[in-house]
């Protein structure tokens, strides 16, 4: 078998941005891809920097310099974290993801819930205030679909009047619609965007919306439309005779599968190969050196590669798995930063900034994963796999993804 230049392991925004970026410069490269990736999970944003203890961040760029030294965004030097995010912004825009946004100054994005989150990208069309405690306007429409089961309304509603806003709630029904609701399970964001496309319905919920909405403000609308582009978000946006603005749904959301499905379709286009619905079972080492990898349907094929990269996510994804007594990197056994014992994992408070969230793959400053004190030579571990962070908490998890991937495509190239 022809030695591949890069296996990466793992398809989310990690795995596929690194892919990306070696395949435009020519490079062999094929990801191995179990299941549909934490991409799905996305609202319409990408985090560069959102908190620090707490506080949260309005210049991510000069903020990145305070951070620990065991921090990813540290590993890969704070210099290099302005020209890193620019690039991989552009990365999204060649990928079709037209986003706004600037890695100097934050903006805030509106949650399902009607609360607001720092971010640095936004997808064109998502409602977005440059604000934390104030939005953009004076008074406006939230509108939903009768049954759309995603879009808790009125806590959103409650939630967006405390931003100086007077809100307005209204249910639309849209006859060509009505099929969905049969089954409450098909009335999700996902399956009404597959029934929306591009042609009559969608003709169809514009009328629905100028109907309802004539002469208000502004009007917000679940993110049910665009799946794979965002054609029919601009088409809809078009024919819509108000100012319309997108909310993200509770997940699957249609804005976050839209993302992983231009990145996997940009990745082909530029020759790279996908592995799909297959994981790697196996990892042969010699002198912590990676010889090959095996899949578990192909367990006796040996995949051989220059250099492999591990982009399998941390304990949501299963990159990193918590036994009884340990929390382990479960395909080759890399040194995990975790406490010792499962009473030393979480501490009271739901909420709270949990220790099992910061747990992670250690590394040397290039990414190289550590094993028994040494690295593997080879091998980069790149996203939300890597020590020393924590997502959720500090807001910085898609730009850990984007920015590790691409400082280690260059370091391979």
């Amino acid at each position: 078998m022809t030695t591949l230049h890069t296996l990466i392991i793992g398809a989310g925004l990690s795995g596929l941005t690194c892919g990306i970026a070696l395949a435009k410069t020519g490079r062999r490269v094929t990801i191995v891809s179990a299941a549909p990736s934490t991409l799905q999970l996305n609202g319409g944003s990408m985090e560069l920097l959102g908190c620090i203890d707490g506080q949260e961040v309005t210049s991510p760029i000069e903020a990145i310099a305070r951070l620990p030294h065991d921090h990813p965004y540290q590993k890969i030097g704070t210099e290099n974290i302005a020209s890193l995010a620019l690039e991989a912004q552009r990365l999204l825009d060649d990928a079709g993801a037209t986003l706004t946004g600037d890695p100097q100054h934050n903006h805030w994005r509106i949650t399902p819930l009607g609360v607001t989150k720092p971010a640095w990208l936004s997808l064109r069309g998502m409602a977005t205030t440059a604000s934390p405690d104030r939005l953009p306007w004076q008074h406006l429409t939230v509108l939903n679909l009768k049954g759309f089961v995603d879009f808790p309304i009125h806590i959103m509603a409650h939630n967006l009047a405390q931003l100086g806003c007077q809100v307005t709630v209204r249910d639309i029904e849209v006859d060509s619609l009505s099929q969905p609701r049969r089954s409450a399970a098909e009335m999700r964001a996902v399956n009404l965007a597959r029934t929306i496309g591009v042609g009559s319905k969608l003709r169809h919920l514009a009328e629905a919306i100028n109907q309802a909405c004539a002469g208000d403000e502004v009007v917000l609308l679940p993110a049910i439309v665009g799946l794979e582009d965002d054609y029919p978000v601009n088409l809809l946006r078009r024919w819509v005779t108000v100012p319309l603005h997108f909310l993200a749904t509770m997940p699957p959301s249609v804005p976050g599968t839209r993302m992983a499905a231009l990145l996997r379709h940009y990745f082909k286009m530029l020759g790279g190969k996908f592995l799909t619905g297959e994981s790697v079972g196996c990892v042969k080492l010699a002198d912590h050196h990676i010889t090959a990898a095996y899949t578990v349907k192909s367990p006796g094929i040996p995949i051989t590669a220059q250099h492999y990269v591990l982009a399998t996510g941390s304990l949501l994804s299963q990159g990193l798995v918590a036994t009884r007594d340990a929390i382990i990197e479960p395909l080759m056994g890399l040194d995990v930063d975790a406490a010792a014992g499962r009473d030393n994992w979480s501490h009271y408070g739901l909420m709270g900034d949990q220790p099992f969230m910061h747990c992670g793959v250690l590394t040397d400053t290039a990414l190289h994963p550590l094993k028994d004190g040494t690295t593997i030579d080879n091998l980069h571990a790149i996203g939300s796999i890597l020590a020393g962070h924590n997502p959720l908490t500090m807001g910085d998890g898609h730009g850990v993804d984007l920015l590790t991937a691409l400082s280690v495509a260059h370091q391979l190239v």
